[in-house]
């Protein structure tokens, strides 16, 4: 579809993975575009049908911001072609962070992929089976999987990135608390990671294959009310569903 507008990337090999990815999980999904900082970077979110964002910056100038269809983005970048989509800016209904937030801990990727095995895992065994004997719905059973804390990152407050870790709980990493007490560690100084973050990067290929050890290292960052994690080919942030009413900042309709 042509509509005298260019989409403006060059990285199309890691756009195309992304869209793919993305269209798999919500064929109908909407793909928003925003300048990355850089001149020639532009950075690709979307939302996932289980309420998180993720993102992923590819090299290319971009539109601007604009907000597309993702199959149809798709469609034009696998015939080689430089339009951009008929723009959809009014369905992007969501806030994004502010900024690429504070890296207040790193966890091993292979770590992630085992909790990420073990709630699939949990989830096939519950469905067969049940729960305490009982049959239990698929989604209710999703949907509590993903609610589920998958890491929890605990430690003394501090007034930077460079905190010293001071404890570790669960199948977690260690780290400080949010800088101001005011971001999304909770009154004990915990900052919670659920599972529908650790399942974004997974399915979003945000990991890539598995490596030595440290070389897929995932960071826990916290930005304003945000929890992220940011994997070396992309990141997924999410934030409580009570801290979800804010108003749009910036010139996009939306956030």
């Amino acid at each position: 579809m042509v509509t005298g507008a260019e989409h403006g990337l060059t990285g199309l090999p890691d756009a195309g993975a992304f869209l793919a990815r993305l269209t798999r999980l919500d064929p109908g999904a909407v793909v928003r575009l925003r300048p990355g900082g850089a001149a020639d970077r532009t950075v690709l979110w979307a939302r996932l049908p289980w309420g998180v964002l993720v993102a992923r910056a590819v090299t290319g100038a971009g539109p601007g911001d604009a907000t597309v269809s993702a199959a149809e983005l798709l469609a034009e970048l696998g015939r080689g072609g430089a339009a951009l989509p008929r723009r959809r800016d009014a369905d992007w209904r969501w806030p994004v962070p502010g900024s690429s937030g504070t890296v207040v801990e790193t966890i091993d990727g292979a770590e992630l992929r085992r909790i990420a095995v073990a709630a699939a895992e949990t989830l096939r065994g519950a469905a067969s089976e049940g729960v305490a004997g009982r049959a239990v719905g698929q989604r209710a059973l999703r949907d509590a999987l993903l609610d589920h804390v998958a890491v929890v990152v605990t430690g003394a407050q501090t007034a930077g990135a460079g905190g010293s870790a001071t404890g570790r709980e669960g199948a977690g990493g260690i780290g400080p608390a949010s800088a101001d007490g005011v971001g999304p560690a909770g009154a004990d100084g915990r900052i919670e990671v659920s599972q529908r973050l650790v399942q974004a990067i997974v399915r979003m290929g945000f990991l890539g294959s598995p490596g030595p050890a440290g070389q897929d290292a995932v960071q826990v960052r916290i930005a304003g009310r945000w929890v992220g994690l940011a994997a070396p080919f992309g990141v997924s942030w999410s934030q409580k569903v009570s801290q979800l009413a804010i108003k749009p900042a910036g010139d996009h309709p939306n956030g």
